[in-house]
């Protein structure tokens, strides 16, 4: 069972559909599936007979071979142009890709997917950088009463809900938020630091009630910047 979500298009009209899996199968969970069916092979074993396809199949890869299997199929393929019928390949203009396809048995599996349709699940916040404009470092110094900038993904500070707001937060628990927004977008969101921040270690923490699809979130989410700043 596959669950999907509709989400309002970003451009133009209309919902995209998001799927959402059950479940993960990785090759620690599809050995212990194994070795529960009764395989007279041991796990050691199984392992060693897993290793030993990635190994064959990435040197058949590597020696320019495609690989037709059940599960799926490769192919080589060339991006970029050439300037003529005597130009060759060159790696800074040209790159070459390794395509992945369905196999028989993925095709087959695929018309047999059973679909329901569940809420979507709003995906969390995440800064992946931090920049101080007036030391020009980045995930590194905060300095007070300046600019700081936090990149990533649905960092938008939205919502009705108190909490919402771009915080920092030092080890004792002191927690100061932001009042003043000079950009306010999911990937970028640029602030002021507060004044009263004192030298030590600070953490951002993002929370909001931004929702890709439109609206705002019933619950606020929270995001947690792991990366110490300073502030000296």
């Amino acid at each position: 069972m596959a669950n999907y979500g509709l989400i309002k298009n970003t451009f133009g009209d209309g919902f995209t559909a998001i799927v959402y899996p059950e479940k993960t199968l990785n090759t620690e969970r599809l050995l212990d599936i194994m070795v529960d069916k009764g395989t007279t092979l041991t796990k050691t074993d199984l392992v060693a007979v897993f290793n030993i396809i990635n190994e064959e199949v990435t040197k058949a890869s590597e020696r320019g071979e495609t690989i037709n299997l059940p599960l799926f199929n490769t192919s080589f393929s060339i991006s970029g142009v050439f300037d003529g019928p005597m130009d060759s390949f060159d790696g800074n203009r040209h790159k070459l890709n390794l395509n992945l396809t369905k196999g028989v048995l993925l095709r087959a599996a695929e018309k047999k997917v059973k679909l329901a349709k569940t809420s979507v699940v709003a995906p969390l916040p995440q800064i992946m950088e931090v920049m101080d404009f007036k030391s020009g470092s980045l995930n590194d110094l905060l300095t007070p009463d300046s600019v700081v900038e936090a990149r990533g993904y649905n960092l938008k500070i939205d919502g009705d809900d108190p909490s919402c707001g771009l915080w920092f937060v030092n080890e004792s628990g002191q927690q100061l938020k932001s009042e003043i927004f000079i950009e306010n977008k999911p990937s970028k969101v640029t602030a002021f630091v507060p004044a009263a921040l004192t030298p030590g270690v600070w953490q951002l923490k993002v929370i909001t009630q931004h929702s890709s699809g439109g609206g705002s979130l019933k619950t606020p989410k929270i995001f947690v910047y792991p990366m110490d700043l300073r502030v000296v």
